[in-house]
């Protein structure tokens, strides 16, 4: 079972419904959920929230911990196989199209890491690796933001080393999950009122005690500021507040849009998958609740 959408559809809650009604075990497919200390900017629910169902891939990695999509494609599966030897219902949970993707498709046997490649792409700024993307591998730059660095120069490395772009390959030679059977539901909320909750979301992680006051401890602590979790949206903000270059309002500003982009690029993502069954509301509609718990059940019976 899979329950997808874009940010602040309601993933989380309808999840838990499903899990708490057919005894489930939610694992998470959220790339900044991962890790530990980054709680606000990601909406992560609380211990507290959780209603006593346990949570899989989530909160496990240090700030500066390296994770790959092949990774969770790795540990998702491994997390999916306990939860259904223990005849629990795996309830996948999460808006990152991609991780989903590697988790049900695989992925490619691409080139293995250049480090002196990827030396010098580094000391490209991120425009500058976005732009040589764009000219190199077009379809892979529509797909990732502008300012994730590790997947732009993960992308020109599989160009570069392979001549052939990362899309390409990755149709090719995948290992799919096998042994289950998949419902992927797809969330749809009315669109001008998912931005109009995001808006309002954003500013009140800005609110203090929020995502500033998150950002300072998680530095005190000694992560640095080039840990991944850093390049997500509101705490790149957040840290652009800190040094000065964006006043608290430029920074909710540059967070809402920011956030309602990310939102558009994931609507795009899982209208690409072709057996999403789409429900057109927030996870919290009676009515949506009503015809995820609907559909579960006929999975389920399937057995």
């Amino acid at each position: 079972m899979i329950v997808a959408g874009p940010t602040g559809s309601g993933k989380s809650g309808l999840a838990l419904d499903i899990a708490e009604t057919f005894s489930g075990e939610i694992v998470n497919c959220d790339s900044v959920q991962v890790y530990r200390l980054f709680d606000i900017g990601t909406a992560k629910l609380p211990a507290a929230e959780r209603r006593g169902i346990p949570h899989h891939l989530m909160d496990f990695l240090d700030p500066s911990d390296l994770f790959t999509a092949g990774d969770y494609s790795r540990m998702g599966r491994e997390a999916i196989a306990e939860i259904t030897a223990r005849g629990h219902l795996p309830v996948v949970c999460g808006g990152t199209g991609f991780y989903l993707r590697a988790l049900l498709n695989g992925l490619f046997e691409g080139p293995a890491r250049d480090e002196r490649l990827r030396a010098r792409l580094a000391r490209r700024s991120k425009g500058s690796l976005a732009r040589l993307l764009r000219r190199l591998d077009p379809v892979a730059a529509a797909r990732i933001h502008g300012n994730d660095s590790n997947k732009l120069m993960r992308a020109l490395e599989v160009r570069l080393l392979s001549g052939r772009p990362m899309t390409e390959l990755f149709a090719e030679g995948r290992a799919g999950l096998e042994g289950y059977r998949i419902l992927t539901l797809a969330l749809n909320p009315p669109r001008e009122e998912l931005y109009r909750r995001l808006d309002e979301r954003a500013a009140q992680m800005f609110a203090p005690p929020g995502i500033v006051e998150e950002t300072q401890a998680i530095l005190a602590a000694g992560h640095p500021r080039s840990s991944k979790p850093f390049e997500s949206l509101g705490y790149a903000q957040a840290l652009q507040f800190l040094d000065g270059t964006f006043t608290r309002e430029q920074a909710i500003e540059a967070t809402q849009t920011g956030t309602r982009q990310y939102a558009k690029r994931q609507w795009t993502w899982f209208r690409r998958e072709r057996d999403a069954v789409c429900l057109n509301g927030f996870g919290g509609d009676d009515e949506v609740r009503r015809q995820a718990l609907d559909l579960t059940q006929r999975l389920i019976a399937r057995d």
